[in-house]
């Protein structure tokens, strides 16, 4: 397709604007929405730089598809923005862990499209993080550690993290980075997900998922490429689960 000086000029002045802020509100952009030829610029300029452009709610974002995007946040970044001054890479793993479990509860353990709930509680959230690291425990050794090289991801050590951390029971708003918690590790997460406009806060230490969060998992979360199998790993007791309960009534 051929385009002309000003559209190109307009895509790529829309395209500044979401690769400097991350998103803009549907009505500063319009012409993202109104023009064709100029959506397909954008939508263009961000694949160059392995990202992808979608309306969520009354924003339009940009958001990274892959580690190679410029617009992807590093494991430095994170580690000096949001973890304790002596997290290592480890830190993040388990919170990509946690993360995946905190949509898991939204998506039915992504066996459906739609979320099945409004918001999750904090304790919920800790309750099945622990069940999840719990189910991955009954893997042999040696089986944890060819899935190991499959995913590129060090379970062994995280199992290990994880029970390091104290299993505390108090109020989660008193735990703060300083307290080796579950529930402080998890309100690190809490924070990296806000400042990601993931989830909202929405009191009574409950979280809901943002707009943007539901299109992110309904269009690439659940897809091998983006998760790399991940998903798979964690989640396929309940498919053997569900597999036996099949079984039974025959």
């Amino acid at each position: 397709m051929n385009y002309n000086q000003e559209e190109v000029i307009q895509a790529f002045k829309i395209y500044s604007k979401l690769s400097i802020d991350g998103y803009s509100d549907k009505d500063e952009i319009r012409l993202y929405l109104a023009d064709d030829s100029i959506r397909g610029l954008v939508d263009q300029f961000a694949r160059e730089v392995d990202s992808t452009v979608f309306v969520a709610g009354d924003y339009i974002y940009l958001v990274p598809l892959s580690m190679n995007s410029s617009f992807h946040v590093s494991n430095e970044t994170i580690k000096r923005t949001y973890l304790p001054s002596k997290a290592v890479n480890l830190d993040i793993y388990m919170m990509y862990v946690a993360i995946i479990v905190l949509f898991g509860e939204f998506y039915d353990s992504y066996q459906t499209n739609e979320p099945t709930r409004d918001f999750l509680p904090l304790d919920e959230w800790l309750i099945s993080v622990n069940n999840r690291i719990s189910l991955i425990k009954e893997y042999d050794q040696e089986e944890l550690k060819e899935y190991e090289k499959e995913y590129e991801y060090n379970w062994l050590s995280i199992l290990e993290k994880w029970d390091a951390k104290d299993d505390l029971k108090e109020n989660v708003k008193t735990q703060d980075a300083r307290t080796n918690s579950r529930l402080s590790f998890l309100n690190i997460v809490k924070r990296f997900l806000e400042a990601q406009e993931l989830i909202v806060d929405i009191g009574n230490d409950e979280i809901a998922l943002t707009e943007k969060a539901k299109t992110i998992v309904q269009r690439y979360y659940m897809e091998y490429e983006y998760n790399r199998g991940i998903l798979e790993f964690m989640y396929q007791f309940e498919q053997k689960k569900g597999e036996s309960k099949d079984a039974s009534n025959l």
